[in-house]
């Protein structure tokens, strides 16, 4: 036998590149110096550029100029400093042109999404060591193929079903990696922890008169036949395993639409529980959908904390027409 057939071979990632040729930068903010170390110990082994740049509140002390292509920012807890400087770090990095990556956890999740109006981040919840490499790495491609031509819109349905093999990636490096921090399940919340009544058009965004408010509740379907819909759908997981029927956009679709009928507005929080898969994966199908016109991202006019998700006129229509195709062969069932 010779001695090339008994050498392993060393494989490395092929890393983005700038445009001087050199490694792609990312830039780290976390108040926390263990985790900011951790991430550039990671970053460095799969080849980035790492950038320790501080923590939060440096973002909110003179110039913002440790950007790098991509910027990490790591904040499980938010206080008003902490808020006030990702409002600022959204700004600045919708004006440059960088690529933005925020880690936090289920309970800040509102608060983040709300701030973050301007850079299209990439959001992850409770994520593991591997699921933040797999996000970086992840950006800076598209950043790469941005540079070679524009997204088409069979480039978009790709990446919408792209997500969920990235899951199978990042959960595959976990099993091998060991075990990390208990994250907090997206089943272990109530929806209704995270839905906000608000009868009448007055306090609704989207009704500004009676007549729009009765118009609405006629041409979508009863809602409480919706919710009957979405509880057949999640008896399966007592007998089956759960990632068979993952469907995370007709599940946040099904809920939106109940949701309207009973006049509640949903957080992002709460569409993330509805659909059924891992927080962060549900992030990338809510983008996704946002960016489609599918469904549409609200302001809450009376907390500038909080965001909330409805579906567009066009949707709405969609949803009204399935269910009034649907409405017979659904009552027979009943």
């Amino acid at each position: 036998m010779s001695n090339s057939e008994n050498t392993t071979e060393d494989f490395s990632y092929d890393t983005a590149r700038d445009a001087a040729g050199l490694p792609a930068r990312v830039a780290i903010y976390a108040d926390r110096a263990s985790v900011r170390a951790e991430i550039a110990e990671d970053l460095s082994g799969a080849g980035f550029r790492a950038i320790e740049a501080g923590a939060l509140s440096d973002l909110l002390d003179g110039p913002i100029s440790l950007l790098g292509d991509v910027v990490l920012v790591d904040c499980p807890y938010l206080d008003p400093s902490s808020l006030a400087a990702l409002v600022r770090l959204d700004m600045r990095i919708s004006q440059a042109g960088a690529q933005l990556i925020v880690s936090t956890s289920l309970e800040a999740l509102d608060c983040v999404f709300s701030a973050l109006d301007q850079s299209n981040p990439q959001i992850l919840v409770g994520p593991s060591r591997a699921e933040r490499l797999v996000a970086v790495g992840s950006t800076l491609s598209q950043i790469s193929n941005a540079r070679v031509r524009e997204m088409t819109e069979e480039d978009r349905l790709s990446l919408l079903y792209l997500s969920r093999q990235v899951d199978a990636i990042a959960h595959e490096l976990d099993r091998l990696s060991g075990p990390h921090g208990q994250v907090q399940k997206p089943s272990d919340r109530k929806l209704s922890d995270f839905k906000q009544d608000f009868r009448g058009p007055e306090a609704n965004p989207l009704l500004n008169s009676n007549a729009q408010a009765e118009e609405l509740q006629a041409t979508l379907p009863d809602p409480g036949t919706v919710r009957a819909l979405i509880a057949r759908r999640q008896a399966r997981i007592k007998f089956f395993e759960g990632e068979l029927f993952a469907d995370p956009a007709w599940d946040m679709l099904l809920d939106l639409t109940a949701a309207e009928g009973e006049n509640q507005r949903v957080s992002v929080t709460s569409l993330c529980i509805a659909a059924m898969v891992p927080a962060t994966t549900a992030l990338r199908w809510i983008k996704q959908l946002v960016d489609s016109d599918v469904f549409m991202r609200m302001a809450d006019p009376s907390d500038k904390r909080r965001a909330f998700i409805a579906l567009t006129d066009q949707s709405r229509e969609a949803m009204a027409r399935y269910f009034a195709e649907i409405e017979v062969p659904l009552r027979q069932a009943a």
